[in-house]
């Protein structure tokens, strides 16, 4: 039997390329000019799903793009935040320029160690172990005084960004912080993007679809997979960097599991192997939870904004198969940017087959 190869990346014209983008740079300049005409809390309000939509997408990388389900990829987000206050200095500010950096590459070196056992499991093992090496990490923060215990820890200073005597970043500054988180979304969306297009990314299509082919055909599944793993976590360091650098404060419930699940909620909700889906996910689900939890609406039933969120997506599961990001397929509008080959990607946990 011959074992066709992978298709090549497809390569753009001039228009197609420019089709393509549109809609990204617009949609990034609404965001870069929203500050002018928000209040201060609406501001806040879209930070947070900048933030989370950063965080959508880094795991959209493992689930709509590779195939991999984890239940544990807030332990990178959460450690990343840590890595942020742990390492800031308690008496000036420390400069984003070697800050952010070693956030990231901390989210993936914890990664790789635990990428490098975790995929030699497969399907709900896969599952059960990268969410046991959440847990692990959630009770060391948890319980040791390193973390600050249940109450987390501060951070004193802020990070900066400067040239000579000249700042060009004050996460102090609510708009600083905004449009660093802005530019943040814009930079993870055109990497995911170009791998998504790129070999690498055909690859860990193919490895989704079927693992077992893509290994006859002499591809290094493992060391695919684990590639992807190590730069999805690193995504989601810098959405830790900036959740710790936007609240001023961490605390163990950042590396919880129900972190990592509301975010896959998120790109379930939004739709599974689409970029734009992920960022619309994370816009629905932060909405609906600051919706369901305001007293002035819903009284004492705010309280439980856990369980009307959980009917809420159940019904928007049921009704919504392909996700929010389905409903501009079903009017057949273009929804060929940031989005895989298939409209809701076959996912085997762990890719055993």
């Amino acid at each position: 039997m011959t074992i066709s190869p992978l298709p090549k990346p497809v390569i753009l014209g001039p228009h197609r390329i420019t089709s393509h983008w549109l809609l990204p740079v617009i949609t990034a300049v609404v965001l870069a000019a929203l500050p002018m005409f928000l209040s201060s809390y609406l501001q806040d309000l879209v930070l947070k799903i900048v933030i989370y939509a950063i965080f959508a997408l880094s795991l959209e990388l493992l689930v709509g793009t590779t195939g991999l389900i984890s239940l544990g990829h807030a332990a990178f987000f959460g450690t990343a935040a840590y890595i942020t206050v742990l390492a800031s200095s308690d008496s000036s500010a420390s400069s984003i320029a070697w800050l952010l950096p070693l956030t990231m590459l901390g989210a993936g070196c914890y990664a790789l160690f635990v990428g490098v056992l975790s995929l030699r499991t497969k399907g709900v093992y896969f599952i059960m172990v990268t969410l046991a090496f959440a847990q692990m990490a959630y009770f060391i923060f948890h319980d040791t005084a390193i973390g600050g215990g249940s109450d987390g820890i501060f951070l004193n200073f802020r990070p900066t960004l400067s040239v000579g005597d000249f700042t060009l970043l004050d996460l102090e500054k609510p708009r600083h912080m905004y449009f660093l988180a802005v530019g943040g979304l814009a930079a993870t969306y055109a990497l995911l993007v170009m791998i998504q297009r790129s070999r690498f990314g055909h690859a860990l299509a193919g490895i989704r679809t079927n693992e077992q082919r893509m290994r006859a055909a002499g591809y290094a599944t493992y060391g695919y997979k684990l590639a992807a793993f190590v730069i999805a976590a690193m995504l989601a360091g810098l959405a830790g960097f900036l959740i710790a650098a936007k609240n001023g404060a961490v605390n163990p419930e950042l590396l919880s599991w129900h972190e990592s699940g509301a975010v896959l909620l998120m790109i379930i909700l939004g739709g599974l192997g689409s970029l734009r889906g992920a960022i619309l996910g994370a816009a629905a689900f932060i909405l609906l939870k600051e919706f369901y939890s305001s007293e002035a609406i819903f009284g004492q039933m705010a309280h439980s904004w856990q369980m009307t969120l959980g009917l809420t997506m159940i019904f928007f599961v049921a009704t919504l198969p392909n996700g929010l990001i389905g409903l501009s397929r079903r009017r057949n509008l273009p929804s060929s940017i940031g989005h895989s080959s298939t409209a809701a990607p076959k996912l085997e946990s762990g890719n055993g087959q």
